[in-house]
């Protein structure tokens, strides 16, 4: 599993949209990622995890900082899944897990995947990491952080 410090790898993997995004991409658009893998879409867990970052979304474009969640399902599931709850940010499909086993974050033995949050800044390295796979707060707290080291562009001119 990736570390704090290490490079995040390139992946392009289609949006709940059916847009095709690469980490370069997103890196490009907004400067610093929170990128979160989970295992599955409507699953309680995963569910509340989606949500808590859904709620916690307004105002971070302004920061420079943009959230993706990952796991296995198709873009449709993804879509249905950000239809039902709103989901403001891009859920990135990846049912053969590349981006999934390049990050490190495949379950034992290859089956599922670990819940596990990074905060990549522009230059594609780490700067955080959290591994929880049942508990979201700590997900959250990732995000907190990221957003508490960043000032709003025009408040720091």
């Amino acid at each position: 599993m990736l570390k704090t410090g290490d490079t995040a790898p390139e992946f392009e993997l289609v949006d709940q949209a059916g847009n095709t995004r690469t980490l370069s991409a997103l890196l490009a658009e907004s400067g610093d990622l929170i990128v979160y893998f989970y295992p599955i879409d409507f699953s309680p867990v995963c569910t509340a995890e989606t949500c808590a970052f859904r709620d916690n979304y307004d105002g971070l474009d302004a920061l420079g900082i943009q959230i993706v969640g990952i796991s296995p399902q198709g873009h449709t599931m993804h879509k249905q899944f950000a239809e039902q709850f709103n989901v403001p940010f891009p859920l990135l499909a990846d049912p053969k897990k590349a981006a999934i086993r390049a990050f490190g974050v495949d379950g034992p033995l290859g089956f599922g995947v670990r819940r596990v949050t990074f905060h990549i800044d522009a230059s594609r390295t780490i700067r955080n990491r959290v591994v929880s796979d049942l508990f979201v707060g700590s997900h959250l707290d990732l995000l907190k952080k990221a957003v508490a080291g960043k000032t709003p562009a025009d408040e720091s001119a």
